[in-house]
């Protein structure tokens, strides 16, 4: 093997329904395929944004239209976006890699991520999820329920939840195993379902873990040499739109996190990607992290392309 390599996906890139979604895995598939064919060991993370947003808001129009269907809880809503993106994703792996004659089980693992119960993103939720309500349904949720519901940009109200650090992973002896004997594995999709522990309870909490920070803490628990964080774009860059755009082949962490204080990275996009390969670069020497597109993937390791964060 060459290098163990932990890739990021995003939830985006995934297609918004099921159709959608079988046709972009295979497209998927390709590059990832490429990694394992030039003799990598490859773990594969996935976003789950427009999925876990279509199950939790399809629970919500059915427990408000019927007393039958039961309200479904946001952690459970997380679970079934990893089996249901997991079923797609493993199978165009598992078809490509047949039609390249090579014989490696692939396998999701549905994965719990522990988090900091006192977090402080707790104290301010900001992640949308679910259904748009009136002002005053919102004020009935809230008192009712206990939800924290904003205003979403003239559309009405939705509920919002916190998106806490992780801190560990639940199954990672189960992934380092299938790891260890040659299989590829798909874990902490979405970022993981949100759990702390409580004696010897794992009890999940609604909340949202950023996918790239998740990945960034399964690399480091896998000791993984590289950590690939796949976006739209080719490159990282500064001054992004703007006439003195320029372009990043390599950012030491000092520079990334100047950047990142100027004001360089979108909060939505780029930002957490930049943060999420710092935190990996830096915990422990000969770690890198790439950002790039998928299907550069390849060129990047080789040095041709993408963004590189080293310590």
């Amino acid at each position: 093997m060459k290098d163990k390599i932990v890739v990021a996906l995003g939830g985006n890139a995934l297609g918004n329904t099921p159709e959608e979604q079988i046709q972009a895995v295979r497209h998927t598939a390709k590059p990832i395929v490429d990694l394992i064919a030039d003799g990598h060991e490859v773990i594969i993370a996935h976003g789950n944004g427009p999925q876990v947003g279509m199950i939790n808001l399809a629970m919500d129009v059915a427990s408000k239209s019927s007393a039958a269907t039961p309200e479904m809880p946001f952690p459970e809503c997380g679970a079934m976006s990893q089996g249901y993106i997991g079923y797609h994703l493993q199978n165009a792996i598992r078809e490509e890699l047949l039609e390249r004659d090579m014989q490696i089980p692939v396998a999701t693992v549905v994965t719990q991520v522990i988090v900091d119960k006192n977090d402080s993103a707790f104290e301010n939720p900001t992640k949308p999820v679910g259904a748009f309500y009136s002002k005053e349904e919102a004020e009935k949720l809230m008192t009712e329920k206990g939800f924290v519901m904003k205003e979403d940009a003239g559309r009405g109200y939705r509920r919002v939840v916190a998106s806490p650090l992780p801190i560990d992973v639940a199954e990672k002896e189960t992934i380092k195993t299938l790891v260890d004997n040659n299989q590829v594995v798909i874990a902490v999709g979405g970022g993981g379902i949100p759990v702390y522990a409580e004696g010897n309870k794992l009890i999940g909490i609604p909340a949202v873990i950023d996918k790239d920070f998740a990945s960034a803490k399964l690399a480091e628990i896998l000791d993984a040499d590289y950590l690939i964080i796949l976006t739209a774009v080719e490159q990282v860059a500064i001054n992004f739109g703007k006439e003195n755009e320029q372009w990043l082949s390599t950012l030491t962490i000092s520079e990334a996190e100047k950047y990142i204080e100027e004001g360089h990275f979108a909060p939505g996009s780029m930002l957490p990607k930049v943060k999420a390969a710092i935190s990996f670069a830096e915990s422990k020497e000969g770690r890198k992290a790439l950002i790039t597109s998928l299907e550069k993937a390849s060129a990047g390791i080789a040095g041709q392309t993408g963004t590189r964060i080293v310590k």
